[in-house]
């Protein structure tokens, strides 16, 4: 059957993904064969596929494809995250549309409407997912709520609390107070916005003065609100000028709160007054100063509700006007902040900004404009409050311990090994993890309370209701756990834990995880300490951390900035394989990738030229080959080639090996571009079409060898166009009997034979010259040449004689001779230790010829001149825009490379 003209790579895709998917393809019966695993990371299920899922996939697909084709019984681990919070707010979005609220019904109505809303609109993403060719095994996707992880997740956290690693503790915590529940420092996106920094003086109690005999401390603060709950300055215990009142008491002025002056290094001298007022309970860093002040976290005062209202500290000492405003402005309506600055400005404590007008004239200000770091919730949309609560955590420090010693001794290996710092720095000081949420949607965490607020944890309630007694009360634990909880698991929970699972002996530990570094700390470390803590073993034996795709500027993308590319249009557009192996290509250990679409319009061609390199060989009856070892060759030219391809697979392999996924992409591209369809096509079109049968025979045989060791060296990158090819070759010729997806790695069992290798390359490095000499001197690139060789030997002379039909066919020279070239004007070409002379009369009009060349030579030095001069300035180097100094410069490259250029053409005029 013949190849369509045109290569479209919508036609094929579906079709194909359809077949691998219906036939079992994805994970064939390999129960002898070495396991090889991955597990995905579980998109949440509200999600769509963006440019980083593209990324973070296709890279898991060229290693699970190439692990596949290798032989290995290879599982790529699907599934999807419950996504509590995003989950319960797309449902809850819904309900608001038909005038309903979650509170209309019981938690377990609303649960079973979240269960619905799944089975009919979540998902999405897997159906994108496919798209783009990920070769998953879609049946045993899992779902980090399904009846498997949630058995595994409560025994997890059963055994934690029971092993003193999971406890209940007052914290402050990240509050979204629009979605009314603690969130992870993921979900927090820090904004800078235009704000206020506001001074004020706390005076001294009893009668206590400074040194210089002020009677007050000055203070200054963002946030002006939380004074309610103060309960401490600090001070720098080397400040002399505060020494000889730390101990001393403040009084408050809103509250009249009596509190301590305490020596802490959080205070910075340089900073401000070098005084800090501190609240416990409303920010992380007075949570420690607080804790070393010894104040207990039980005893710190909170100011604010669930929604962010002020609320009475448990001293009663907030003035009742406060009690119910929101903590700052709102809707246009003044909040605590707005009226704790108005009452201490009334009272005197607040100390003016003071600024100077055009006249020179001070103006007083309540306060300093400032830029504030400004932390949102990036679901609820709201700043987020630290704030003092209940919650339950996980003793992270303790579980860190074995996987910092896991990557200490090479059990698991990091690549890139930059990463490894990043790596101890973090887990070496890590913080106790928050893990429950106030939702409804979730694994509901399985603690219960009785009348005392005495916690039994178990895995259901009879075994609660066995602990605590007959007869007591219990009441179960409203929250739910945060869904890195679950996610943690997904290494051994996905094969069947608890369970003693065939699956789970198989492929635990995993052998490679593939993440973006941005959730190395939310999901790869958590996935270590309890892989190591449950499994008694990592969870995997290699990470690799890949950078994100920014946008074309090198901007990080977001929806705000406009700069988002839909990776499902640049599939539309160009195809899934062009978009994989950009992808692929732009990958470099420890780098971010830029997105530019004309890269991957590049890679469509070059999909483009590999399928009109395969209706060149239909044509010329090349067909699909019978065996994986290379054919016998006696030719130079396909000698040269079977050592190409020898070569390009150990590179291919090594890379992959490696996870240097641009050099592997960089080594298939250039030999089936360069090597193959430039160089090897054009080289065998005198062979195919000459007399020597038996040539042409073997010809046809090693290039169809050729072409199918690309197809199955390509796969990994390009699955679509691949997979079409690969059957597409062998219709005429008998067939395939079974797909190029589990198709065998090549093993071409050839030697690179140095002496056709020496051979073909010295005949391209020749033809190239020769075609470089005539775009030079203005030569029609099909005007016939003679050549005359200089400083040849017999070798030579039998290496000319052997290859005369590609001279003269691909590189045009008609005639080369061994005797003294004619008088006048040549071009001369040097290759190893011979010259080749090509005599210009007839084909040039030299003296046209050299007066057009001055011309542009001195034109091309004009230019670099005054592009010298310029980058030579210093005031243009200093003052212009850095993007006019990089053309600048960039220019002059151009222009010195250009007169380098016409001066070696000139030079060969003579």
């Amino acid at each position: 059957m013949t190849l369509d003209k045109n290569f479209d790579p919508a036609s094929i895709e579906t079709r194909w993904y359809e077949h691998w998917e219906k036939s079992g393809q994805f994970r064939p019966e390999r129960g002898d064969a070495e396991p090889y695993t991955i597990v995905n990371p579980p998109p949440n299920v509200t999600g769509s596929l963006h440019i980083g899922h593209a990324l973070d996939n296709t890279l898991q697909d060229i290693i699970i494809r190439h692990e596949r084709l290798k032989g290995k019984d290879a599982l790529w681990v699907v599934g999807m995250d419950h996504a509590g919070i995003a989950t319960q707010m797309v449902v809850e979005r819904q309900m608001n549309e038909r005038q309903q609220k979650r509170t209309d019904y019981s938690r377990e109505e609303f649960v079973e409407k979240v269960w619905e809303w799944k089975e009919e609109s979540g998902g999405t993403i897997t159906k994108q997912l496919r798209r783009l060719g990920c070769s998953m095994d879609w049946s045993n996707e899992r779902f980090t709520m399904d009846e498997g992880m949630n058995e595994a997740v409560l025994k997890v956290f059963v055994d934690l609390y029971n092993d003193g690693l999971i406890y209940r503790d007052k914290r402050l915590v990240n509050w979204d107070p629009a979605l009314k529940t603690a969130i992870s420092d993921l979900e927090v996106e820090t904004t800078d916005m235009k704000g206020s920094f506001w001074h004020f003086k706390y005076p001294l109690a009893d009668d206590a003065k400074l040194d210089d005999g002020r009677d007050y401390i000055e203070v200054a603060t963002t946030r002006p609100e939380t004074m309610l709950a103060d309960m401490a300055v600090a001070v720098h215990p080397s400040d002399e000028r505060y020494k000889s009142v730390i101990g001393k008491d403040i009084l408050q002025p809103i509250t009249g709160r009596r509190f301590k002056i305490v020596a802490d290094e959080h205070a910075d001298p340089e900073l401000g007054s070098g005084a800090v007022k501190i609240t416990p309970g409303h920010d992380f860093n007075d949570f420690e100063v607080g804790k070393r002040a010894g104040i207990a976290a039980g005893d710190m005062l909170n100011m604010l509700d669930g929604e962010a209202n002020v609320c009475q500290t448990a001293d009663g000492l907030v003035p009742e006007e406060y009690i119910g405003l929101h903590r700052f402005k709102r809707d246009g309506v003044d909040g605590a902040r707005e009226l704790v600055v108005q009452r201490l400005k009334e009272q005197g404590f607040l100390i003016p900004h003071v600024t100077k007008n055009k006249d020179g004239e001070e103006v007083e200000h309540d306060a300093e404009p400032r830029t504030i770091a400004t932390p949102f919730g990036d679901r609820g949309g709201v700043v987020v409050e630290p704030w003092l609560t209940d919650q339950w955590y996980v003793d992270a420090e303790t579980l860190a311990q074995p996987a910092i010693k896991a990557v200490r001794e090479g059990d698991i290996e990091i690549v890139p090994k930059s990463w490894e710092k990043t790596w101890f720095n973090w887990m070496e000081n890590i913080q106790p993890w928050c893990v429950s949420r106030q939702l409804w949607w979730g694994h509901r965490i399985p603690a219960w309370f009785d009348d005392n607020g005495k916690i039994y944890v178990a895995e259901d309630e009879t075994a609660a209701q066995e602990q605590a007694g007959a007869g007591v009360a219990l009441t179960r634990d409203p929250d739910v756990l945060d869904t890195w909880f679950s996610s943690a698991l997904w290494p051994f929970g996905t094969l069947g834990w608890p369970e003693e699972t065939e699956d789970l002996k198989r492929h635990y530990p995993n052998d490679l995880l593939i993440s973006g570094f941005d959730i190395l700390f939310f999901w790869d470390a958590r996935m270590a300490m309890q892989g190591i803590q449950f499994m008694k073993d990592v969870p995997w034996k290699r990470l690799y951390l890949h950078g994100l795709v920014r946008a074309p500027d090198g901007q990080k993308m977001s929806k705000s900035k406009g700069n988002v590319v839909d990776p499902l249009g640049l599939i539309d557009e160009y195809g899934a394989d062009a978009l994989r192996f950009f992808m692929a290509a732009m990958e470099s250990q420890g780098r971010d990738i830029k997105m530019d679409d004309k890269r991957v319009e590049g890679y469509r061609n070059f999909a483009t030229k590999l399928w009109n390199a395969s209706r060149f060989c239909e044509v010329n009856e090349i067909g699909a080959s019978k065996t994986l070892r290379a054919p016998e060759a006696t030719l130079p030219v396909n000698r040269w080639i079977i050592s190409e391809v020898t070569e390009t697979l150990a590179t291919l392999d090594k890379a992959l090996g490696d996870l240097r996924f641009d050099a592997a992409a960089n080594a298939i591209y250039h030999f089936t571009w360069d090597r193959f369809c430039d160089w090897y096509l054009e080289l065998i079109k005198p062979i195919l079409q000459g007399d020597d049968a038996a040539a042409a025979d073997e010809t046809r045989l090693v290039a169809g060898w050729v072409l199918d060791q690309i197809i199955v060296m390509l796969h990994p990158f390009m699955p679509f166009i691949t997979e079409e090819l690969w059957h597409k070759m062998a219709e005429d010729h008998g067939g395939r009997n079974y797909d190029l997806i589990v198709a065998k790695w090549p093993e071409p069992k050839a030697e690179v034979d140095a002496d056709a290798k020496a051979e073909v390359d010295w005949l391209i490095r020749l033809i190239s010259a020769t075609r470089t000499a005539k775009v030079e001197l203005n030569i029609p690139p099909g005007t016939k040449m003679s050549a005359f060789v200089r400083d040849g030997d017999s070798a030579l002379q039998d290496r000319i004689a052997r290859q005369t039909p590609a001279l003269d066919r691909v590189g045009r020279l008609e005639n080369i001779s061994f005797d003294p070239a004619p008088e006048g004007a040549t071009a001369q070409i040097v290759i190893d230790d011979a010259t080749y002379v090509l005599p210009l009369a007839g084909a040039i009009d030299i003296d046209a010829e050299k007066g057009r060349l001055t011309k542009a030579l001195e034109a091309s030095q004009k230019e670099a001149k005054s592009l010298n001069g310029r980058l030579s300035n210093p005031n243009f180097v200093e003052k212009a825009k850095p993007e006019a100094v990089d053309k600048a410069r960039s220019d002059l490259a151009e222009k010195e490379a250009e007169a380098e250029r016409l001066q070696a053409a000139l030079d060969r005029l003579g």
